[in-house]
């Protein structure tokens, strides 16, 4: 959890029970054996906790329904016997090395692209799944995945650590390539932005300044599951054409003194970055604001006919002159369950 349990006579909300990984309806819920000795070690957690938890009748609750989600998951557990699988065909459990990265296919709760596993149901374990060493994928424009090698023993992992990828071991190639779940090429509305004070002060002189949310076709995102876990990637224009696949944003609430909303503002995560990290970046980029502290209120999964969002809501005070936010209904409902 996110924030504390209440206290009985608290007016604060009682906390929301996340809930598991996405898996359509009517997939089979794969799992390795690693995986689902993680699932069973996760419910003794939760039992451990539930003892400890007493007589709080809102933390044994929420125990209580988070068990409930993850007995179920349990139950419909198809461990892979990879012992039977096609040596030399990419399937579930497989580790691949591609462009110069190790990936390993792994069930929707085991995935954690910060760890080099990715679901089966991403898009990247799709386009592999099938495909042998040596196997080139075309992709939009000039891209290509490469299979290099592919493994049902295990291979070294490539991992994220502080926004870039490295090895768990050494490696002998001379440079690393892009794969589509790594973190992409920083831009310069990617680069680390240096707090000036005199920011805002050209919009000033210029009249009332307008926030335009922000719409890059060819920028990749990441793609989560209901916890927040990275699960893969995939470009802007893939997440808003209604194949709902679940990719964080964060909205910024701007309340004065007296508490009342001024303005709301919102952004995409950026791949590899924190909900927390974008918005304190995008507040200085786009609002020229460095000095207020956001706070995160709540999450919450927000679905639309074109695309499907892990929220996170934040809000920070401010009295200064921020950019003048839309008023169409379209902007508004964006933010109607906040």
């Amino acid at each position: 959890m996110s924030r504390g349990f209440i206290k009985e006579g608290d007016q604060e909300e009682i906390p929301r029970v996340p809930m598991r990984a996405y898996l359509p309806e009517g997939v089979p819920n794969y799992v390795t054996k690693e995986g689902l000795e993680a699932l069973k070690e996760e419910l003794k957690a939760l039992q451990s906790e539930r003892v400890k938890a007493g007589d709080n009748y809102i933390m044994v609750n929420y125990i209580d329904a988070t068990m409930k989600l993850l007995v179920d998951r349990i139950n419909s557990a198809v461990e892979v016997d990879l012992s039977k699988s096609n040596k030399d065909t990419v399937s579930f459990g497989a580790w691949v090395r591609y462009n110069g990265h190790v990936v390993r296919i792994v069930g929707v709760d085991e995935a954690d692209v910060n760890k080099g596993l990715i679901s089966f149901i991403s898009p990247v374990a799709k386009m592999l799944i099938g495909k042998k060493a040596g196997d080139v994928i075309e992709m939009k424009g000039s891209e290509k995945i490469v299979v290099e090698e592919m493994s049902f023993e295990p291979m070294a992992l490539t991992q994220m650590v502080h926004d870039k990828p490295v090895r768990t071991s050494t490696t002998t190639e001379k440079r690393p390539r892009r794969i589509i779940e790594e973190q992409p090429e920083p831009t310069a509305q990617a680069q680390p932005i240096v707090e000036n004070k005199t920011l805002d002060s050209p919009a000033k002189a210029e009249g009332p300044r307008q926030f335009e949310p922000e719409v890059n076709n060819t920028e990749f995102l990441p793609i989560v599951n209901e916890r927040g876990n990275i699960v893969g990637r995939a470009m802007y224009v893939e997440l808003h054409k209604g194949n709902k696949m679940l990719h964080p944003v964060a909205h910024l609430h701007v309340m004065n003194g007296e508490g009342e909303t001024t303005r709301r503002y919102w952004w995409h995560v950026a791949f590899g970055d924190t909900p927390e990290k974008t918005l304190k970046r995008k507040m200085v980029e786009t609002l020229g604001l460095s000095g207020a502290n956001p706070k995160l209120k709540r999450q919450y999964i927000r679905e639309s006919k074109t695309e499907k969002e892990l929220v996170y809501v934040f809000t920070a005070v401010s009295e200064e002159d921020l950019p003048i936010t839309p008023e169409g209904k379209e902007y508004i409902e964006v933010f109607e369950k906040d």
